[in-house]
């Protein structure tokens, strides 16, 4: 738009119906100037610094994309117990059912035993190399059947290969794979002169929940 048009007197004929009359030139350009000035004034640092001080300003915000391949993987899923028995992994082969080659994990089991009751001294305490023994592995134990309700279980003795909720598996010095029931079964186990007794019926939890397990001190039924 032209300046002059801007600054164009109001025509006589319109003075009298709008009711207002011409400026002299000073103040017609006085008043522009202001208009022009609040019309399109630019914002300063100072009038920006208390917008986002007295104002809630919304910055854009966009989430992170999720991976979608994480949600494909899958947790490997273990074999139950019926694969199990179907592959047979826990079946020891007839040719390695030897006992000289249980000797060295018999080895192990000692020192580690030996370890675990504090070097089993004379001077220990019974009842803390018992306490020990409930919590043990006895992977590799030499054991002999004491007591039993099934006679031709007595006498038994041999490395313990496999122990189950319910049984010991254990191999004798003539080659042989032995089953043994825990239920109405004493065991005696020997290290270093201590002989401890084994009550199957007490024992009847997998060495892994034996561990974890706190036994009581209660009386024992003899068979």
């Amino acid at each position: 738009m032209e300046e002059a048009l801007v600054r164009a007197k109001i025509p006589r004929d319109l003075v009298k119906v709008l009711g207002v009359e011409s400026q002299i030139k000073s103040k017609a350009e006085a008043f522009t100037q202001a208009f022009l000035k609040n019309s399109i004034q630019q914002r300063t640092r100072h009038n920006l610094k208390s917008m986002l001080t007295h104002k809630a300003v919304i910055l854009g915000y966009s989430r992170p994309k999720k991976d979608k391949s994480k949600r494909t993987r899958k947790r490997a899923k273990g074999l139950n117990a019926r694969q199990k028995r179907a592959m047979k992994i826990f079946q020891i082969k007839p040719e390695h059912q030897r006992y000289e080659l249980f000797l060295p994990l018999h080895e192990l089991w000692r020192q580690y035993i030996t370890d675990l009751c504090g070097g089993l001294k004379p001077t220990g305490s019974p009842q803390f190399v018992q306490q020990k023994l409930l919590k043990a592995d006895f992977h590799g134990a030499i054991i002999t059947v004491v007591r039993s309700k099934c006679p031709s279980y007595v006498g038994t003795t041999g490395i313990l290969v496999q122990e189950f909720k319910h049984v010991f598996k254990i191999i004798t010095k003539e080659d042989k794979l032995k089953v043994i029931p825990k239920r109405n079964s004493v065991f005696a186990v020997e290290i270093n002169g201590f002989v401890s007794h084994i009550y199957g019926s007490k024992f009847e939890q997998r060495a892994s929940e034996r561990s974890a397990k706190k036994f009581k001190v209660r009386g024992t039924i003899d068979l």
